[in-house]
């Protein structure tokens, strides 16, 4: 035995938002035995096969405008007007667990569509909180996931603003300060989670306190990818997995700490197994 001594991050796992809607998804399948859901309830695939295990049943928008008289999910990632249009065509239950962050974020976002401003997005394109967001303009708002796409001098020289709810609240201040600096008046808001954002100095905090870190995520998940790379610039002994399975007796020498994190869409759970293993050396 290695003698190793394994300790989770306290402030990883599920944001409310994903409590919120997997807390939905179970009570109606506690109760029917089966539930529809708009995409992967979370981007974790070990998540998403526990709950269809349970009756979960993933599907798209091409397989949404076939089905009728049934209950629907909708994520906590939102929908696109255009979703609750087809419900009511289709005789469809929504069960909407629609973050209240994001919900507060597409309203916004109508209103400042409404009064006809110049809106950019700061966010990842084809990302499902995004095109939820872009359905608030009737798809007019232009997206970009870098400054670098953006042609500066041919911008408006007034806009509005807004971020994906995940996005890092630096770099959005960073672009926000570029656009001001090329004479640009920019309407801000910020409208990134904190819960999220925090993330960042949360987890460089706990990377420095280890040996190793062990990153749990799926491999779907932009807020993984982003927090697996905040650690690994604090401590490069960090490993990413996204299973148990994973793991390789090799990482560790005897009697090292390591610490165990994880996304914003991993669960308690699996980071619980990992320790498990780890323990197991």
């Amino acid at each position: 035995m290695k003698n190793l001594h394994v300790e989770i991050d306290n402030h990883s796992g599920f944001c409310f938002g994903v409590v919120y809607a997997i807390e939905m998804a179970e009570e109606i399948l506690d109760e029917q035995g089966y539930l529809y859901c708009l995409g992967d309830i979370v981007h974790n695939d070990e998540e998403v096969n526990r709950l269809t295990r349970k009756g979960l049943k993933i599907i798209d928008h091409s397989e949404l405008h076939q089905l009728k008289d049934e209950k629907v999910l909708i994520r906590a990632h939102g929908e696109p007007p255009s979703t609750y249009e087809l419900s009511i065509k289709n005789n469809l239950t929504l069960i909407d667990a629609s973050c209240p962050v994001v919900l507060k974020l597409q309203n916004r976002i109508k209103n400042s569509f409404d009064k006809e401003e110049t809106i950019y997005i700061y966010g990842k394109h084809g990302h499902a909180e995004v095109i939820g967001l872009l359905g608030q303009t009737n798809n007019k708002a232009v997206v970009f996931q870098d400054i670098s796409e953006l042609d500066i001098p041919s911008l408006p020289k007034n806009l509005t603003l807004y971020s994906q709810t995940t996005k890092s609240t630096d770099k959005f201040y960073e672009i926000n300060e570029i656009l001001r600096q090329n004479g640009i008046t920019v309407n801000t808001n910020d409208t990134i989670c904190r819960q999220v954002s925090n993330r960042d100095k949360e987890l460089r905090d706990f990377a420095d306190k280890f040996n190793k870190i062990v990153f749990v995520s799926g491999t779907k998940s932009s807020n993984g990818k982003v927090l697996y790379n905040v650690c690994k610039e604090k401590n490069p002994n960090t490993f990413f997995v996204s299973n148990p399975d994973q793991i390789e007796e090799s990482w560790f020498e005897p009697n090292e700490t390591v610490g165990i994190c994880g996304a914003t869409s991993t669960p308690m759970w699996l980071m619980e197994q990992v320790r498990e293993r780890i323990l197991t050396f």
